[in-house]
């Protein structure tokens, strides 16, 4: 079971995102290193909005591959090169996400791996036990 906590007494989520997520006993835990922007044939995709786009495709083809989904995940980090760029991937998480609501961390780097990798996102997911 995975419970949502956004208490009355602090302040509300800034964005689209919950303060925390409580994670039952039993329950499987998947964690998935950072992603970025490229291909399955290694190509980078170019500019931060087509790089998020195929950094949330790798993180959904991960999730399936171990039985999960994206509505799975409950932590998610976000690292950019641009501090405007966290605005984009905010409208982007939601078009992907929908109404799901993960903790998250976001924040800006001078750099990342190469110079044109403008992002990374890395997940944490949880889901019942295989039946």
């Amino acid at each position: 079971m995975i419970t949502r906590h956004d208490p009355a007494d602090i302040h509300p989520p800034l964005g689209t995102y919950t303060q925390a997520v409580e994670i039952g006993p039993g329950m499987r835990m998947l964690t998935v290193s950072g992603q970025v922007g490229m291909g399955p044939d290694g190509t980078l995709a170019e500019g931060i909005e087509a790089q998020l786009r195929q950094t949330w495709a790798n993180i959904a083809a991960i999730l399936g591959a171990a039985g999960m989904r994206l509505t799975d995940i409950v932590k998610i980090t976000t690292i950019v090169v641009r501090t405007e760029d966290l605005k984009v991937h905010g409208r982007i998480r939601g078009e992907v996400l929908g109404a799901h609501r993960a903790a998250a961390t976001g924040f800006c780097v001078s750099a990342l791996a190469t110079p044109e990798v403008l992002c990374e996102i890395e997940v944490t997911a949880a889901a019942p036990p295989r039946s």
